[in-house]
Formats: structure tokens, C-alpha cells, sequence
């Protein structure tokens, strides 16, 4: 993300300044234009946000070195005049690049601040704390930049969104959204509980199926080395003396002869169809259908649909205050699924359905097609209640139970699976190294 700020006059003579953000610069030049021109301003600056790296001192103190995002050298030298600083140098950073903090390291902001809200510690001292904690240097930034915005009296959601690139879309409207809420606890610690189960739910799946497609991959190349290259070494020497080969050895090596001869297509069946489904799921298109497929995927699809169901349920009862305010709920919870298809079935027919026809919460989650029969059984029997908010609470909470058993036990069988897996392939090369080894040149005048 790029934040320029523009000073323009108007017709009347009259001086503004504004300030934009956009994904790239080229984005921000072209936001700026549009608004001169759609205002009739006339742009007489525009000065990009960067980090200037200062040496200051105070009094007879040891100088003190630090970094501060500003449009401009002259901002940071009158912010750091007006704290009772003396400034030795200030200089643009270089290479103003800064990587993503590590999830982990936003758990753990959003958990404590939870935590300390709980205590009933302002927000302020909160950020300030943390600021002064805070080991990852792109986080610890970007919180310095929030308390300042926020101390000029900025729009809190408005802020947060900001910086929707540092903190993922959806965790950044709930924190800015929190300000406004009158509970700012509670929304930060459903933001830290749904946060967990992500980052939980994502190792769990990582184990169940990243890490043994990971194993059978390097066992394929291992056995396409041995194969390809080791043991026709041996084999064709008895060819070459014109022994007969063994069935499974005479096997292996046509095998054999096949990799070394066709390797441009062995590397085309390898790598291909794997890259063009990476290249189609980055569109648009191609996430829905992918997100769509995911979901019907046999035993972890269910177990995905059914943490998606959860990640719902679980937003939605922090969010919902009442039925006439369930639209905005709903729609932050199916975009905080991160599932494209789940979104696109929520928002292109249950809402709809509730806004233009009147239809019920059930009815219409019915409609859209991506609740389990579980779910809507409970979810209508809330509504009837008046009890919707607290049946979302349980639906969440029993949906967490059930996968995170269903997923220990997958993993435990995929780990079951591959150990057999590996155990067969290498019982296989084992018996033809073996065949290979009884191999035996024919004795002359002996038939």
C-alpha cells in the first residue's frame, strides 16, 4: 500500500490538502487525478509517504536512532522538535520494503490487546505498550502509525482499513469496527478466536495434506533417479552379454528406457497441469469453480464446509445486534470465510432473497445452498426462538469440536497411509534389486 498526500487550490483561490491510499503507486497518481478533475482542483503537490531514518538527541543524553513514516523531511524534523528533540540527521530510506508481519505476530497483538480491554485499560495505553513490545519492525511501524492517526481524532475504521495489507481484510474492519461497537473486548477477542482457529485450522491442513504430497513427491523423484539412471547401469550390462533377463527386471528396464527417452514429456505430465491449475485458480473465474470443487472433495471437503460453517456462525454472533440489523452481519461473515463460492452463494442469494422478498434468515441460507442440514435445523430453530445470536454461538462451538476430532483422526490415517505407501515402494525396489542380483551368466557348453 502507497499514501500520497495533495495540496490543490480551487477556483476560488481557496488551498486544500487530502490524503489517498492505493495498492500501487500508478493506482494513487490515477486516484489523485480523478479527484482534481472531478473537483476542479488544481494540484500544485503531491508527496509521497516514506521512512526517514534519524539520529536525535535530548539534552546531553546519548543520541538516539529511530525511523518515521512522513510525506515529507520536514514533518519528521518538526514532530521530533516539538518532543524536545535536537536533530543530527535525517535521511530517506533506501530501500523502503517491508514484508508482511507473521500471522503469529498478529494473534498474539490482537489476543493481548483483548486481554488488557478486559482490564479496562484504555486504548491508548494499549498501543503504547504494545508499540514498545513489539519485536516485528513492520507491526511495531504500523501500530505507531494507528496511535497517530487515531490521536489526530482519524476515523478508527477508516484507519484500520488502511492497513488491510499488514492485517488481512477482515481483521482489520473488526478492529476498526470495534471502536465504534461500545465493546471493544469482546470484538477483539472474537477476532483473536477466530484468528486461532485459522491459524490452527491451516497447520491441521498442512499436516493432513501438504506435508505427505510433499513426501510422495520426493519419494516419485527418488524413484524416477533409481529407475532412470542406478539400475539400468546394471541391467543392461547382462544385455550387453546377452543374458536373459528376469521378468520384473526386463520390466523395470523398459521402464527405464521410456524415462531416458521421453524425459521433455515425463517433465511436461509433471509440471504442466499443475502450473496451469495455479494460473487458472488465480482468476476470478477459476477461484469460485476452485473454491467450489474444494468443498465436494472427498472427507476433507465436509471438513472444510464445516469450518467454514463455523468461521460464519462464529462472526456472525459477534457482529449481529438485533434482525432488522442481520444484512451487514451476514455479509462480513461470508467474506471473512475466505471461500469465494460460500461468498458468492450468500451474497448473490440468501441476501437478496432477504432484502427484495421478505424471506427469513433460514429460508434464505437454505436457498443459497452452502449450510449443512445440521446447521439449518439449528439456525431455524433460533429464529423461531428469537435465540438466532446465541444458536450461532453453538453452532461455531460444536462445529470446532467435530473437526478438530475428525481432522486429528484424518491425519493420523493419511500418516498411516503414507507410511504404507512408502513401505510397498520400497519392498518393490527391493525385490527387483534382489531379481537383478540372482542374475547369472550361462556357463559355456552348458544349456
Amino acid at each position: 500500500m502507497v499514501e500520497y498526500k495533495f495540496t490543490a487550490q480551487k477556483l476560488n483561490g481557496q488551498t486544500i490538502t487530502g490524503t489517498v491510499t492505493a495498492n500501487t503507486t500508478a493506482e494513487g497518481k490515477k486516484k489523485i487525478q480523478k479527484l482534481a478533475e472531478k473537483n476542479k482542483l488544481k494540484l500544485s503537490e503531491v508527496q509521497k509517504k516514506s521512512t526517514y531514518l534519524y539520529r536525535v538527541r535530548k539534552g546531553k543524553e546519548k543520541p538516539v536512532r529511530g525511523e518515521q513514516k512522513a510525506f515529507s523531511k520536514k514533518e519528521v524534523e518538526e514532530a521530533l522538535a516539538r518532543l524536545g528533540y535536537k536533530v543530527l540527521s535525517i535521511n530517506k530510506k533506501l530501500l523502503d520494503f517491508q514484508s508482511k508481519p507473521p500471522h503469529s505476530e498478529i494473534v498474539t497483538y490482537v489476543k493481548i490487546s483483548a486481554e488488557l480491554l478486559e482490564q479496562k485499560l484504555s486504548y491508548g495505553e494499549i498501543l503504547t505498550l504494545l508499540i514498545n513490545d513489539t519485536q516485528n519492525a513492520t507491526l511495531r511501524n504500523t501500530l505507531k502509525e494507528i496511535n497517530n492517526d487515531l490521536r489526530k481524532g482519524a476515523d478508527s475504521e477508516a484507519t484500520f482499513l488502511k492497513y488491510q495489507h499488514i492485517f488481512g481484510k477482515f481483521t482489520a474492519y473488526m478492529l476498526g469496527l470495534a471502536s465504534k461497537s461500545g465493546n471493544m473486548a469482546e470484538i477483539y477477542k472474537a477476532t483473536a478466536k477466530f484468528l486461532e482457529r485459522r491459524q490452527e485450522f491451516r497447520k491441521s491442513l498442512r499436516s493432513a495434506l501438504i506435508t505427505p504430497l510433499v513426501t510422495l513427491f520426493v519419494l516419485f523423484l527418488a524413484v524416477m533417479f533409481y529407475v532412470g539412471y542406478i539400475f539400468p547401469e546394471t541391467a543392461k550390462l547382462f544385455v550387453r552379454f546377452g543374458i536373459e533377463l528376469p521378468p520384473m527386471t526386463a520390466f523395470t528396464l523398459k521402464m527405464s528406457d521410456f524415462l531416458v527417452g521421453n524425459p521433455w514429456l515425463i517433465a511436461g505430465v509433471m509440471f504442466i497441469p499443475p502450473i496451469a491449475l495455479f494460473q487458472f485458480v488465480r482468476t476470478k473465474k477459476g477461484k469460485l469453480l476452485f473454491d467450489q470443487y474444494l468443498l465436494r472433495l472427498p472427507v476433507i471437503g465436509s471438513l472444510i464446509h464445516k469450518t467454514l460453517i463455523e468461521v460464519f456462525c462464529r462472526v456472525f454472533y459477534t457482529l449481529y445486534h438485533g434482525s432488522a440489523e442481520s444484512i451487514e452481519p451476514i455479509r462480513i461473515a461470508a467474506e471473512a470465510t475466505g471461500n469465494s463460492y460460500f461468498e458468492e452463494r450468500i451474497k448473490t442469494v440468501a441476501i437478496p432473497l432477504m432484502l427484495k422478498k421478505g424471506v427469513g434468515v433460514s429460508d434464505a441460507f437454505e436457498a443459497s445452498g452452502v449450510f449443512t442440514e445440521t446447521a439449518l435445523s439449528r439456525i431455524h430453530s433460533g429464529e423461531e426462538s428469537g435465540t438466532i445470536k446465541n444458536t450461532a454461538l453453538q453452532l461455531a462451538n460444536y462445529y470446532e469440536s467435530e473437526t478438530v476430532y475428525r481432522l486429528k483422526n484424518l491425519i493420523e490415517i493419511i500418516q498411516v497411509t503414507i507410511a504404507m505407501i512408502i513401505m510397498i515402494i520400497m519392498i518393490a525396489l527391493t525385490l527387483v534389486s534382489a531379481e537383478t542380483a540372482t542374475v547369472r551368466p550361462k556357463t559355456p557348453g552348458v544349456k
